[in-house]
């Protein structure tokens, strides 16, 4: 079965027993997880469970395709079903997959953990159009659905947050789930028993190194520093960030930049234009923000959204290789500026 995006929340929450083979996929690596989890859970409490969960990776089952069906078959020592993980699956895996669909178990749960697969992509297209099995995409979420999932977490710990706050975690996390669900941790407890947070609150509780390397990121490519640049993105990359929310950090960044200097071109005071900005621009970052103000034009600043619009296009695209040319045009922006500069 295929999952419309409205499904989805409902489906991870609670799965349909008709789905004996759930595949989770997508380029948001901790979304992919989370949800995974959230699905392994309503089999079993413990996914580390050494009698009723087993996690294998994909390569185990092309090396013995006979495991599959012998832990996707057994019964549970202790009684109750069975939770199945499978990691790393791809399309090599497919007809194993196809071949246990034809008699599945009725009890235990098999999900499969996958990066991108393409509309093309086999095991993608038989999860999608068998009825007991079912595809769950796990795309990069954008800041305004990210901004609602830490609302809605944050209510339901019992603290309600300003809208503001929300926002500003929203964008300096967006497209890495498990680095929000880690901030949201740090600032409940920052936060002890007050249960209203401000964005001060929440500018407080991620600190210097919380949001960082994104901050790092936008600011060193419009300030025209590569090597600050690429040492950032580097650490993105690294801790699993997907490149799409890497490349929609940067446009969110130039897309203000080119909103202030419209309006400062149009005659607009910068101190109104940036203090009506929301999210905020953090104290710490204003100096720096107003320098790149001033120091790109307009023309510039469209070919540089237009380059990231296009490279996000591509980038989608299955077997492009995103890293390199993210950082290729990370590399080429930030060396404009820098151009510009030493002008």
């Amino acid at each position: 079965m295929k999952l419309a995006f409205k499904q989805i929340e409902s489906f991870v929450k609670s799965p349909d027993p008709a789905a004996r083979v759930i595949l989770a996929y997508g380029p948001d690596d901790g979304l992919m997880r989370e949800r995974a989890q959230m699905m392994g859970r309503t089999v079993v409490a413990d996914l580390n469970d050494p009698f009723n969960a087993v996690t294998l990776d994909a390569k185990q089952l092309v090396d013995d395709p006979a495991r599959l069906m012998d832990e996707a078959l057994a019964l549970s020592m202790m009684g109750g079903a069975r939770l199945i993980r499978v990691e790393n699956a791809d399309d090599k895996i497919t007809a194993l997959i196809k071949d246990y669909l034809t008699n599945p178990s009725k009890q235990n749960l098999i999900i499969l953990e996958a990066a991108e697969l393409g509309p093309r992509s086999s095991l993608r297209l038989l999860a999608e159009k068998s009825a007991n099995a079912a595809a769950l995409p796990c795309y990069v979420e954008d800041e305004r659905d990210l901004g609602a999932v830490i609302r809605d977490t944050m209510s339901t710990q019992g603290f309600r947050i300003a809208p503001d706050a929300a926002a500003w975690l929203a964008a300096a996390a967006v497209g890495n789930r498990a680095r929000v669900r880690s901030e949201i941790e740090k600032l409940i407890t920052y936060m002890g028993s007050e249960r209203t947070i401000n964005l001060e609150d929440v500018q407080a509780s991620t600190g210097d190194a919380g949001m960082k390397s994104f901050d790092d990121l936008v600011y060193a490519t419009a300030g025209a520093n590569p090597a600050a640049a690429l040492r950032a993105f580097d650490a993105l990359t690294g801790e699993g960030t997907a490149i799409i929310a890497i490349l929609r950090t940067l446009q969110n960044h130039f897309r203000r930049l080119h909103l202030v200097r419209a309006k400062l071109d149009a005659g607009d005071p910068l101190d109104i234009i940036i203090k009506s900005l929301q999210p905020p621009i953090f104290f710490k970052q204003d100096a720096p923000f107003r320098a790149q103000v001033m120091r790109w034009q307009l023309p510039m600043l469209e070919k540089i959204l237009q380059r990231l619009a296009t490279l996000e296009a591509d980038c989608k695209k299955t077997g492009t290789p995103d890293i390199i040319l993210c950082r290729q045009a990370i590399l080429s922006i930030s060396s404009i500026g820098a151009k510009k500069r030493a002008a």
